[in-house]
């Protein structure tokens, strides 16, 4: 689990990423296949363009080129979303680690349906706190909140030390 993070580079954006991160959560829409497509592309680069506006949103670059995003209103992560050549490479992790380094709770609402995405949190320590069935959100689908809280993450390895 400690494989080497990769070499991106972590910015606040600006509003020139509004394109960059709309294509990268659109694409995400468009080749999901339980993903319903509800925006066209150019409504979801506004919607990126207010969440960069509001300061929410952190990019990952590599090679000068946006690979990567997390919109974060204080605890609650809104959007995390990776090019797809950059899944699995540990941008994720990357942008993940600067938020649980400003936070000492954060908490999220994934779709049950993206089991990718809750495996990935779960691995990075958070656990399912809630479920819906999706008539609070715009896609309408069921979803899971899951949180992660710092001294609970901390105390883990000890636990598990104590009881081997």
């Amino acid at each position: 689990m400690n494989s080497p993070l990769p070499a991106v580079s972590l910015r606040p954006a600006s509003a020139l990423d509004a394109g960059p991160t709309g294509w990268i959560l659109h694409r995400f829409a468009l080749y999901t296949p339980w993903m319903p497509v509800l925006y066209s592309e150019a409504e979801t680069i506004g919607f990126c363009e207010v969440m960069i506006g509001h300061g929410w949103v952190t990019v990952a670059e590599h090679d000068g080129r946006v690979v990567g995003f997390m919109a974060r209103d204080g605890a609650e992560i809104c959007s995390l979303y990776l090019a797809p050549d950059a899944r699995g490479q540990g941008v994720g992790r990357v942008l993940l680690r600067q938020a649980k380094a400003a936070q000492s709770v954060l908490w999220l609402r994934a779709l049950a349906a993206n089991t990718g995405a809750r495996r990935f949190y779960q691995r990075e320590g958070f656990f399912e706190t809630d479920r819906s069935d999706g008539s609070g959100n715009d896609e309408g689908l069921p979803d899971v909140r899951m949180e992660w809280q710092a001294e609970t993450h901390a105390q883990a390895p000890q636990q598990q030390e104590q009881q081997g």
